[in-house]
């Protein structure tokens, strides 16, 4: 086989089938009119190295064959590459967070080997990210090879541009943190504040505690407390086998509400009637966990104490004197008991706060479509 019928084969192995014969005819011709011609000019045949010299002029194989080749000579074009670009840094910026938060709250769970833990939060944002990326580019690649432009890249609205603020770590940094200081520390100056900023960590912490609360992510601190000598394990009251659907939904709602903030952030008048609605659902469930009265049980060595209370721990006289029980399964119950009192009466505080926000948001709006 001559260096013609090699070089014509690999072109044909890049080429549709149903185009192949001519293709090969027609650069057959080209490349014996080269040869023809390079001959007269010198009066002579040509040496092998001359010829794989004016082949290397045609092109290499590939690169000819893709002259031919209809559809896109790129996987991601440069209409769509910037939108490619945004949807991996967006993402891989929440990964990040996603993986810091999960790192966090592996530490602080119960003993564990620190070092193990981090470079296991490594690997999974790298496994992760490597999966995005490739999972963007291969979407980018259909979407570049079968011409297709879904409707958010034409018809968009200058209002829907928040969550753009998603690829930009200053924004993030500016956002989520409430002080000015973290502001002028993330942010330029005169970066506005990404509107749909304070949604982003309820919506990964509420998706965390809806993952825990569903049993796909174990924290092994929360079933035992701490005592001298053997830890107590905690168990669940009945309460929250009751509740349990009623706060799934609680929590997915939350993480709607969150999610409309995020990618439509000027909804705030709409989203304050959910944001009400939501508070007083919070109230209902708090009104109804504090009623129950029994929330935990420690268990050690056959020995058991109630983590329960009423009306009657709310009072700053208990509060004052929280260390100063005993150490013993009794006591330690007992001031749990007192602390999670005081945390069901401030969260109360905090939804009915909430609650009458929204509402006199609603009551106000011009108020309500500029927030």
């Amino acid at each position: 086989m001559d260096l013609i019928d090699r070089y014509l084969n690999a072109v044909a192995a890049q080429l549709p089938q149903d185009e192949r014969e001519d293709i090969i005819a027609e650069l057959r011709d080209l490349i014996l009119s080269r040869f023809e011609a390079k001959e007269e000019e010198l009066g002579r045949a040509l040496t092998e190295d001359e010829q794989e010299a004016i082949l290397h002029e045609i092109g290499h194989p590939l690169v000819v064959a893709a002259r031919y080749r209809k559809g896109p000579d790129s996987l991601v074009g440069p209409e769509l590459f910037p939108y490619w670009l945004f949807g991996v840094k967006a993402g891989l910026l929440v990964l990040l967070a996603v993986q810091a938060i999960g790192l966090f709250i592996h530490l602080v769970s119960g003993p564990s080997n620190a070092g193990q833990a981090i470079a296991q939060a490594f690997h999974g944002f790298f496994g992760a990210g490597l999966t995005l990326i490739g999972a963007a580019t291969l979407a980018a690649a259909i979407f570049e090879h079968y011409g297709v432009r879904p409707k958010w890249l034409t018809r968009w609205r200058v209002k829907d541009l928040g969550a753009f603020g998603l690829s930009d770590p200053a924004v993030w940094g500016a956002s989520v943190t409430g002080s000015e200081t973290a502001k002028q520390t993330w942010a330029p100056r005169g970066h506005k504040r990404w509107p749909g900023g304070e949604h982003l960590f309820s919506l990964l912490a509420t998706g965390l505690f809806l993952l825990w609360w569903i049993g796909l992510i174990h924290l092994p601190a929360l079933g035992q407390v701490g005592l001298r000598g053997e830890d107590a394990a905690v168990t669940g009251a009945p309460i929250w086998t009751t509740l349990f659907l009623p706060i799934l939904v609680y929590g997915l709602i939350r993480m709607s509400i969150d999610l409309d903030g995020l990618f439509r952030p000027h909804r705030a008048r709409m989203r304050a009637v959910g944001e009400a609605a939501l508070a007083a659902a919070g109230l209902w469930l708090t009104w109804l966990i504090l009623e129950a009265g029994h929330w935990f049980t420690l268990s050690r060595d056959g020995e058991t104490a109630r983590v329960a209370g009423d009306w009657s721990l709310l009072d700053f006289a208990r509060l004052q004197g929280l260390g100063d029980g005993s150490r013993d399964l009794t006591g330690i119950a007992s001031t749990l008991s007192v602390v999670a009192t005081w945390v069901l009466a401030i969260m109360a505080i905090s939804l009915v706060y909430r609650l009458f926000a929204n509402l006199w948001r609603l009551a106000q709006p011009g108020r309500a479509a500029a927030t």
